[in-house]
């Protein structure tokens, strides 16, 4: 665990002139505030506030401050920027004056659930399957979804025009400690996937929170917006975070047996993540551009399914010689990390604990629908008591709140679609 005095003594030694102190929102977008280093001594007592509402986005008023509890062992120095007045940043947790957690932080949240799934002798290992697109910006450096390349899945340059901007985001990310497992060119023009190594489920939704803002910045030096948008594009396929779960009881795996049979808690953990499925949904999908993703095709899931092999369910069970994982395929880059993997974490212990027994493994069409759009997922939220236990009911209402009024937005808004096809016929 890194301390204050060997941080501090990095921060001369390196140069470092600002440090960034990260937190993230209840939708998971990242946020920071940055300081020099002469404020690190009130950063490291726990001092440091800021105006409430920031946690909430842009549609909740929150009257007071929170503050930033710095996690140490997550400062690193940030290698793309200047050599000399270097930039680092810190994750933090969100607290209240005296100290006590925020109940709606979403580190905090992810903290309790882990904490009560390791008293029960669990622990979660993660991998995440991370796509994102790479656009070209206009002549003001703003974000477009134009892209000149026409690269398919895995092709290779000069095809595949984003080809050095992904090597120079891995190297970057191996030189900021990731283990890069594989990178590549996906299905769509201008979409691309890297994943990183198998982790504990706190540290791997830490990892997604800096892998998207590297992954950002390190695109702009290209010229590119790196964007984690479900579908920004119609008629191609959309990104989605696919999220690989490994479970572990006393250090031993649970969903497979020493001669590398699938058990039945595997099968109960599944079940356990389809029987929340509509609620997850809200979580995993959190966005009204999600269900355009899951509802176009493309391999994307939109019924409450499991399979060994197909592609298009919602979980699948993938057991090889190394081990047996849990594939959720149904979540995307707009999920909140922290929010994702307790929730799901605790729908699939729910599962294991209750004996649910797994449906038999059916075509796609014939199981039951996901939620449509995100209307339905916030309505759904609201009736699943064990994940509104998880996230605790102030946060559901708020949270639900606030995404009901961003679908009333979206359906005041006139599309050009709507244009198109109505507007000289009737």
């Amino acid at each position: 665990m890194k301390t204050k005095d060997e941080i501090m003594q990095l921060i001369e030694e390196e140069d470092v002139e600002f440090v960034r102190l990260q937190f993230t929102d209840i939708f998971g977008r990242l946020k920071n505030i940055a300081v020099t280093p002469g404020q690190m001594e009130r950063v490291f007592n726990n001092r440091y506030s800021f105006a409430g509402s920031a946690a909430f986005g842009d549609r909740f008023r929150y009257d007071g401050k929170l503050f930033l509890y710095p996690d140490l062992d997550t400062f690193m120095i940030l290698p793309w920027r200047p050599q000399q007045g270097k930039v680092a940043k810190v994750c933090c947790d969100i607290c209240m004056d005296d100290g006590t957690p925020f109940e709606m932080c979403s580190r905090h949240i992810l903290k309790r659930t882990l904490a009560e799934v390791s008293k029960k002798g669990y622990e979660i290992l993660i991998d995440p399957e991370n796509e994102f697109f790479l656009f070209h910006t206009d002549e003001n450096g703003l974000p477009t979804t134009t892209t000149h390349e026409m690269g398919g899945y895995m092709d290779v340059g000069p095809v595949d025009f984003g080809e050095n901007a992904r090597r120079d985001i891995v190297l970057t990310l191996e030189e900021m400690g990731f283990e890069i497992e594989s990178s590549h060119h996906e299905h769509a023009p201008a979409q691309h996937e890297i994943d990183f190594a198998m982790d504990e489920a706190f540290h791997t939704a830490d990892a997604i929170q800096t892998f998207r803002f590297a992954v950002r910045s390190i695109a702009k030096r290209f010229g590119l917006y790196a964007t984690f948008m479900p579908k920004p594009k119609a008629g191609v396929a959309g990104s989605g975070m696919h999220t690989n779960m490994v479970l572990l009881k006393d250090g031993k795996e649970v969903f497979r047996t020493r001669d590398g049979q699938v058990t039945e808690e595997a099968y109960s953990f599944i079940a356990g993540i389809l029987k929340h499925a509509k609620a997850l949904a809200a979580i995993a999908n959190p966005t009204v551009n999600s269900y355009k993703r899951l509802n176009s095709g493309y391999e994307a899931p939109n019924t409450i399914s499991w399979s060994t092999t197909g592609e298009n369910a919602l979980v699948k069970l993938d057991s090889d010689r190394e081990s047996t994982k849990v594939e959720l395929r149904f979540p995307d880059g707009s999920a909140n990390p922290y929010l994702l993997f307790a929730c799901a974490i605790a729908a699939g212990i729910d599962g294991i604990e209750k004996g649910e027994k797994l449906c038999p493994e059916c075509a796609v069409d014939e199981a039951e629908r996901y939620p449509e759009d995100l209307k339905e997922a916030i309505a759904m939220l609201q009736l699943d008591p064990v994940i509104t236990e998880t996230l605790g009911a102030d946060f559901v209402k708020t949270f639900s709140d606030i995404k009901r009024a961003e679908w009333k937005d979206y359906m005041m808004e006139i599309s050009d679609w709507e244009i198109n096809r109505y507007l000289t016929r009737i």
